[in-house]
């Protein structure tokens, strides 16, 4: 009998010690691990689209920061779940951003902390002369619903420097649950978007064309404003120098010389006069050398002050003499208009009461409402674009040139060819749909590749023979953009105060559009050397409930989702148990 008491006693020592070495190695391990851990830094993104992995063009940006960026956001408080969300994807990608800098640092703030009224208007003031812009919401309370004014968006700071970053997208027609999914899905790029913009000493230059009859800068006004956040913009003026565009350089031995583009885009927007020869040269050849240009063309001279002036018009084709030019690197714009039931409403006078006008609403077809084509980085995620007696551009076979569709109108387009005749008369009847069968349009096209010059085999004398540019038949690989309206950069002018309005913004509906970021898009992808904008074309799906299904399936997951658990516990402490008294048990 002692024997076997001594026996289980000696079992029971044996068990200790391997209980006691097992959790000897699994603590050596672990601290192992660690020691390992602190040398390499590994995440892991278990989800289908990757929406926490960082994209190393981010990655490398927040690795090179010198000095601590800031970021106060203004997403703290009593919230709709949707902007719950949406604070909790900014914080968790702040995260991220931290996880590979120490530099970023970040804190939420509720504007609408304080209960005293005056406080609270005087935050609301110093925020929006920020840039911030608020959104008015309807929260329900038990008691009914109450209006919050709440600032979607942030404060970044760097070396004394203040910036805003609106972190709420603005798309008309969408459904709150899809605005708010595509400004979850852009986080990344706008927060990194932001960063750049106040960390980068040297800005990239972009010229805009001040010549051939192209808009004033009252016209351009938030376009430039908008090109000037993130680069040194200068309006320039060709003047047939063919230095204008390319500068003078040496090797580093000063045996050779060498040519260089001074901009690293060149804007073309709405020229009313045909260009010279040598002029599309200069252009010819910048392209040559890697130079990136966007065409905002009109090419037929309608326009709304025409209208105003008479209530008809004739568009008639717009020589540009820039047809073969287009034509060569793979783009025709066509002399038409294309009109489009799903346009812009303008007002319209009626009649009078009282002595005052009456102004009605109708759509004007000649203003399509333009759409954004797939998911491509330029127009991902962007609002209806705002243009005005548009053209169709056609994409040109050219070996080498890869085209991508950006803008199309609605499949309710009608194309008509010029000279066209142009009457508010329409407007006063309901559309015919029979008449709108043309189909989709494209209204803007992207063009890559390495493009053929114009001028191959046939360069004027005169420029042949002028040392100041070496000629090239084939450009290195350079991307365009080729718009079919150049009024789509043009903001309109208060009929009040006679000051420029945003660009995008209609003073008569009082909606605003995405002709601004569209600009800001187009120009940052023909100019990202860093490959930034591809964040864009991320798509992080919206998984929405059958809210049918929730209501018939409701009480079934309630009661599994409160006593499941419970039962849970049950079983493994049970089980638990039983193995307990199966191993350790007396045997009789």
């Amino acid at each position: 009998m002692v024997e076997k008491e001594q026996h289980k006693a000696s079992a029971r020592r044996q068990i200790r010690k391997q209980s006691l070495l097992s959790f000897a190695l699994a603590l050596a391990a672990i601290v192992l691990l660690n020691i390992i851990a602190s040398f390499y830094f590994v995440r892991l993104d278990l989800t289908a689209e990757k929406r926490h992995t960082l994209s190393t063009v981010t990655r490398d940006m927040l690795r090179g920061l010198d000095d601590v960026v800031y970021f106060r956001v203004y997403l703290e408080g009593e919230f709709p779940s949707g902007f719950k969300r949406l604070s909790r994807s900014t914080q968790e990608t702040l995260d991220e951003f931290r996880a590979w800098s120490d530099k970023i640092e970040y804190e939420f703030i509720n504007p609408s902390a304080s209960e005293d009224p005056k406080v609270r208007n005087d935050i609301y003031r110093q925020l929006a002369e920020k840039g911030l812009e608020p959104t008015s919401l309807q929260v329900r309370q038990k008691d009914g619903s109450e209006q919050k004014v709440i600032f979607p968006g942030a404060l970044l700071s760097y070396k004394g420097r203040e910036i805003p970053l609106q972190l709420l997208q603005s798309q008309t027609g969408k459904a709150p649950e899809q605005v708010l999914n595509s400004s979850i899905q852009d986080l990344e790029y706008n927060l990194a978007s932001g960063i750049r913009k106040l960390v980068s000493s040297q800005r990239q230059r972009v010229a805009v064309l001040d010549a051939y009859g192209t808009p004033s800068d009252l016209l351009l006004w938030d376009a430039l404003s908008a090109l000037n956040e993130f680069y040194q913009v200068e309006r320039i003026n060709l003047n047939e120098k063919l230095s204008s565009l390319t500068e003078r350089t040496f090797n580093e031995d000063s045996t050779r010389i060498l040519f260089k583009n001074k901009y690293d885009a060149v804007l073309i927007i709405k020229p009313s006069q045909a260009f010279s020869e040598r002029d599309k040269f200069i252009l010819d050849q910048y392209l040559m050398r890697g130079g990136k240009l966007l065409w905002a063309l009109d090419r037929t001279n309608a326009d709304m002050d025409s209208l105003r002036a008479s209530p008809e018009t004739v568009g008639i084709a717009r020589d540009l003499n820039l047809e073969d030019m287009l034509f060569r690197y793979g783009a025709r714009i066509n002399p038409d208009l294309l009109m489009d039931i799903r346009s812009m409403p303008i007002p319209v006078r009626t009649g009078e009461m009282g002595g005052q006008p009456q102004f009605e609403f109708y759509p004007w077809y000649y203003m399509p409402l333009l759409s954004a084509s797939g998911n491509h980085p330029v127009v991902n995620n962007l609002n209806m674009i705002h243009s005005a007696f548009v053209s169709s551009v056609d994409s040109i076979e050219v070996a080498g040139i890869r085209k991508t569709a950006l803008l199309l109108t609605s499949q309710y387009t009608r194309k008509v060819a010029t000279p066209a005749y142009i009457s508010l008369e329409i407007l006063r009847s309901e559309p015919d749909q029979r008449m709108f069968a043309d189909g989709v349009h494209t209204a803007a096209l992207l063009l890559e590749g390495r493009f053929p010059s114009l001028f191959a085999n046939r360069i004027p004398p005169e420029i042949l023979e002028s040392k100041e540019m070496g000629f090239l038949e084939e450009s290195e690989p350079s991307r365009m953009i080729v718009i079919g309206d150049g009024d789509l950069f043009l903001n309109q002018i208060s009929a009040g105060t006679r000051n420029p309005l945003p660009l995008g913004y209609d003073q008569y509906t009082g909606e605003s559009f995405g002709n601004r970021d569209f600009l800001v898009n187009a120009v940052n992808y023909l100019t990202d050397e860093s490959g930034l904008i591809q964040i864009r074309s991320r798509e992080i799906r919206l998984r929405m409930l059958d809210r049918t299904r929730v209501a018939a399936e409701k009480p079934r997951w309630q009661l599994l989702n409160t006593a499941g658990p419970v039962l849970l516990v049950l079983l493994l402490s049970a089980a638990g148990a039983f193995l307990r008294k199966r191993r350790y048990g007396t045997k009789s």
